[in-house]
């Protein structure tokens, strides 16, 4: 099976950013990754598909997405966009711009606490869209670097203060857990580690020294979801990661990842995913390269 394509940007060692505008008609770049942060914005796509790690989803007249995950995949394809006037703003910069120096400071707590979920991919509403819409011009078009580079904090910072909503499941996209308590780490390297046994909740409680009813309350207050479906989640997404990187058929990533009825699991997969498990891996297949 041919590899993901590992994109070598453009971004120059003694810059903070690498910002691009492009005007095009439709999408032919293959699936990628890359070790920079990308703030991607969309405009007059409505159609496109755009898949990041194991999400795939179709996109409307605008879209805004962070993607800070080095092993994290993705592609917008043109799916069933008819635009031929699509405008795409690239911006990256690298990690080490905001870790380990004088940036790690609580003035810039909620950034890294978004930085943080961008490593599952995470895109943005409407209202965050429009609240930065007007920055988006700004920042492409200025030219004095250090204006342009406080106009990109700036940006930053109106996302994090808003909503977002993550992408690809944790254990597709390898995100770390540096963020969480002790208790829910415990938790759910224990789920990761086991996820092919049966996982009860009185086991996952007692684990912590927690009882049942409480530890669901817990579970759900740090994860806002609940044990079950925290549980699928983790075995969709490693039976997605199988799909993509093994030629397993799919009944072995079935029961391999923890389902025990093929049936229901091309259910559940279609169900959360929006299509079959085969049609996730030609998705993948077609949009790779060999390099």
């Amino acid at each position: 099976m041919s590899e993901v394509l590992y994109e070598i940007s453009q971004l120059s060692e003694r810059d903070c950013f690498d910002i691009a505008e492009r005007y095009k008609s439709s999408f032919t770049y293959p699936i990628h990754r890359h070790k920079e942060f990308e703030l991607n914005f969309v405009q007059n796509a409505k159609g496109v598909r755009r898949v990041v790690g194991d999400s795939v989803e179709e996109i409307g007249d605008y879209d805004l997405v962070l993607i800070g995950g080095e092993e994290l995949e993705h592609v917008w394809e043109q799916g069933n966009c008819t635009s031929t006037n699509i405008r795409e703003i690239t911006i990256q910069f690298p990690k080490e711009l905001f870790y380990g120096n004088f940036l790690d400071k609580n003035q810039f707590a909620s950034i890294l606490k978004m930085l943080a979920s961008a490593e599952h991919g995470i895109s943005f509403p409407m209202e965050s869209i429009m609240r930065v819409y007007s920055q988006l011009d700004t920042v492409t078009h200025e030219t004095d670097g250090f204006m342009q580079v406080l106009e990109m904090f700036k940006i930053l910072y109106d996302l994090s203060r808003g909503d977002y909503k993550q992408l690809s499941s944790s254990s597709f996209a390898n995100a770390s857990r540096d963020q969480e308590s002790r208790r829910i780490k415990t938790v759910k390297q224990y789920i990761n580690d086991h996820y092919t046994e049966d996982l009860s909740l009185n086991k996952l409680a007692a684990l912590i020294g927690m009882g049942p009813s409480s530890f669901s309350r817990f579970f759900k207050q740090h994860t806002n979801r609940t044990l079950t479906s925290y549980i699928t989640d983790i075995r969709l997404g490693i039976a997605a990661r199988a799909l993509v990187d093994s030629t397993q058929n799919i009944s072995e990533i079935c029961y391999s990842c923890g389902f025990n009825n093929l049936s229901n699991f091309n259910r559940i997969f279609k169900e959360k995913k929006g299509m079959a498990p085969k049609e996730f891996r030609a998705l993948y297949r077609k949009n790779k390269v060999i390099v």
